[in-house]
């Protein structure tokens, strides 16, 4: 082959790899505790997302950063990346690496999509406390779903869900709680509270909305 044409292909192939879209790759930054369960270890820190005193000022990186991955914003085609966001006990919190880990779906088009929110955190620094999860939703509008909403799915003291326009709303369940779950929404940098979730709803994660 002519050395001008190696040179050429050998061009074309570093620009179409420099272009490739990053994405976390499984074992180093996510995986499963073990084949026979769902339950799902992501590491952190993920350096996409600056840490921060203020974890408003974290939860305000993730949805620009998730975006960037393949699949974020494809809607029906698309894909869900869940995460946690967590301390070391030092009152700085840390968004942790996104995982896609979820149930199996068949190739195409769907109306669902999933991500396992994950178990735990592994931080070579120290241990890790988790305070919340996150997760995308690859259209928009999409609020928080009905079942993002039931106190079975809660694991933690907030969960954060975001679409394809970075809406992001937040839910504080008080799972446990007899007080009625909160749930926000993000604009201007405020949280505008949309609605509660009454201790009698919070199997189902039925919303009273809350008018001004």
């Amino acid at each position: 082959m002519p050395r001008g044409r190696c040179l050429l292909l050998a061009s074309t192939c570093l620009v179409a790899c420099s272009s490739a879209p990053w994405a976390p790759r499984e074992a180093e930054h996510f995986g499963y505790a073990s084949p026979s369960n769902q339950r799902v270890w992501v590491r952190g820190p993920w350096n996409a997302v600056s840490p921060s005193e203020d974890i408003d000022q974290v939860i305000d990186q993730l949805c620009p950063a998730i975006m960037k991955l393949p699949g974020a914003t494809d809607r029906d085609y698309g894909q869900e990346y869940c995460g946690a966001l967590y301390t070391l006990g030092d009152g700085v919190y840390h968004a942790s690496f996104p995982s896609p880990l979820g149930a199996r779906r068949p190739v195409g088009p769907s109306k669902r999509k999933t991500c396992y929110a994950p178990l735990s955190v592994r931080d070579t620094r120290g241990r890790a406390s988790v305070i919340a999860d996150y997760h995308s939703h690859p259209w928009s509008p999409s609020p928080m779903s009905e079942e993002d909403r039931r106190a079975a799915t809660q694991r933690y003291f907030i969960r954060i869900q975001f679409d394809a326009r970075c809406i992001i709303h937040k839910l504080i369940p008080y799972a446990n709680e007899p007080r009625p779950g909160e749930l926000y929404v993000r604009e201007n940098k405020r949280w505008r509270l949309v609605g509660h979730i009454l201790p009698d709803d919070k199997a189902t994660g039925r919303i009273t909305t809350v008018t001004e």
